[in-house]
């Protein structure tokens, strides 16, 4: 065994000691490998010349135009959950699909995957569900192992039905490794993996996921008796109540999702313009003045989109100068007041409270994220400073079943992996390792991505760590303790690992979207 491997084994065993010890993640995944590497400095077995790249990285990571659309999209799905527009979506819909165990649990299912198409926040969309729904489930008799597991389950499908934060990192990841691959291949002008080819990649899996767990909650309820209509008749809900709670979010998942699936916007075009919808959908929801400024905007919005297709939006020029031509003026003027009626809707979030908490918390959210993000560069640079890579790449092209048996272990270090680190960390820890390797042969990068993002799903439902069981545990009565909520969640681990044999088996479910769509 060679010194490197020697320090690689030190390096790893330092980085999960300190993890599982309580240091912060962000000081475990830069400062264990950063210590090991001056130690075996010392020793002369390692370059410290490697570290002068980490400004480079941490510029580049900074940069990145493709994660500013991280931020964004946390902050719409912030507006969303702070101004209760998806717990007004999720009471509407549970009240009205509520009448018997199947119904209400399958209501729950469906709020979830809409709400994890417009927020994907794991956390407020766990704890809004234990809130709203849990007391539901419990009274109309579906014990609390099912109850608590569809929660779970549920509130973490944002991380596999776009868009998604986890594939955004993943998009940006990917397109790294898939590029590097190809060079190393021979192939110096590969075609590029976009956020986009992984929104459309993940569409239909999503989906496979969704009736699955439906599927499972139908079997599991066959023959329930139904609910008390006493209760149901009093929270009844009309036609019209319903499509009001949920044309508004259905609305912007369409503008967004639909704008960069159709190639009309980047992901951070998008997002912005997701931002700019949840801001007056937030408002509206409030009432007042904000509900008329929104309605008032979004007409705007629609003339200009009108005025575009007619070609006759946007400013024309001649020699340097704006030429004010009547398009011109009425273009600028329907600009203007729309983004006016923008500023005094969130003016009137501003006053009802919701802005600022909204953004304190996106700060925080995007902080934690991009500080995994260049702690996992400074990682990265030790690993390769101990030829890790190569290391890999020969234990890799050692495995039987060649490409195919490296993608089964990485994605199965990837599941062990989930019991004990957040999805960031997991993404920009292996990615960048396997990812260059796995990508030299036939493999899609947009199917890996794909089989890596449904893996990171079961992440949060693992247990001794896993996200999703800690958000339920805060807001479960007493009566529902933490070991029935672990047993709770192993048939929808269960499911979810189907889900992923099912994409493996099936490889067009990722990859025939993006083909008909790019």
């Amino acid at each position: 065994m060679s010194m490197d491997v020697v320090w690689l084994l030190v390096m790893a065993m330092a980085v999960f000691g300190c993890i599982l010890s309580g240091v912060p993640v962000l000081l475990a995944i830069a400062g264990a490998p950063t210590l090991v590497a001056l130690l075996a400095a010392s020793f002369g077995h390692f370059d410290l010349v490697f570290f002068q790249a980490a400004p480079q990285r941490v510029f580049g990571v900074m940069s990145n135009p493709l994660l500013l659309a991280v931020p964004l999209f946390v902050f719409m799905g912030l507006l969303l959950e702070k101004s209760r527009q998806a717990e007004k979506m999720l009471k509407s819909l549970t009240d009205a699909l509520g009448g018997n165990q199947g119904s209400l649990a399958l209501a729950v299912i469906l709020v979830s995957a809409l709400i994890a198409a417009s927020t994907g926040i794991i956390g407020a969309t766990i704890v809004m569900l234990g809130t709203i729904t849990l007391p539901a489930l419990l009274s109309s008799g579906i014990n609390k192992h099912m109850s608590a597991g569809l929660i779970c389950a549920s509130g973490t499908l944002g991380q596999i039905i776009p868009p998604s934060i986890v594939l955004i990192l993943l998009g940006d990841q990917i397109s790294n490794a898939y590029f590097e691959a190809q060079q190393e291949a021979g192939n110096f002008a590969p075609d590029p993996v976009t956020v986009g080819d992984l929104f459309a990649g993940a569409l239909l899996p999503g989906l496979l996921l969704v009736l699955l767990y439906a599927a499972y909650v139908l079997f599991r309820l066959r023959g329930a008796p139904a609910a008390d209509r006493l209760d149901a008749d009093e929270n009844k809900v009309s036609v019209l109540e319903l499509i009001g709670s949920i044309a508004p979010t259905l609305g912007l998942i369409v503008a967004v999702l639909g704008s960069i699936l159709l190639g009309v916007a980047t992901p951070t075009e998008a997002a912005s313009v997701g931002v700019a919808g949840a801001v007056l959908i937030a408002a509206s929801g409030r009432g007042g003045s904000g509900a008329r400024l929104a309605i008032a905007c979004a007409i705007l919005a629609v003339m200009l989109l009108v005025l575009r297709r007619a070609g006759v939006f946007g400013l024309e020029f001649a020699g340097g100068k704006i030429v004010w031509s009547g398009a011109t003026i009425v273009s600028v003027s329907l600009t203007m007041t729309a983004f006016c009626f923008l500023l005094a809707a969130a003016n009137s979030l501003l006053k009802k409270d919701v802005l600022i908490p909204a953004l304190r918390e996106t700060v925080s959210i995007t902080g934690m994220i991009f500080g995994i993000v260049i702690a996992a560069s400074i990682l990265s640079l030790v690993f390769r400073g101990f030829d890790g890579d190569e290391h890999v790449a020969e234990v890799l092209q050692a495995l039987p079943g060649g490409a195919y048996g490296m993608l089964v272990l990485t994605l199965l270090v990837i599941f062990l992996l989930g019991f004990i680190l957040e999805f960031v960390e997991i993404i920009f820890i292996v990615v960048p390792i396997v990812g260059p390797i796995i990508l030299q042969s036939d493999i899609s990068p947009v199917w890996f991505a794909v089989l890596i993002a449904l893996n990171l799903q079961t992440s949060f439902l693992t247990p001794p760590f896993g996200f999703a069981l800690f958000y339920f545990r805060s807001v479960a009565p007493a009566e529902i303790r933490t070991s029935d909520i672990y047993v709770a969640v192993i048939p929808f681990v269960a499911i979810q690992l189907l889900a992923l044999a099912v994409v493996i088996a099936f490889p067009v479910l990722a990859t025939w979207l993006p083909a008909v769509l790019f």
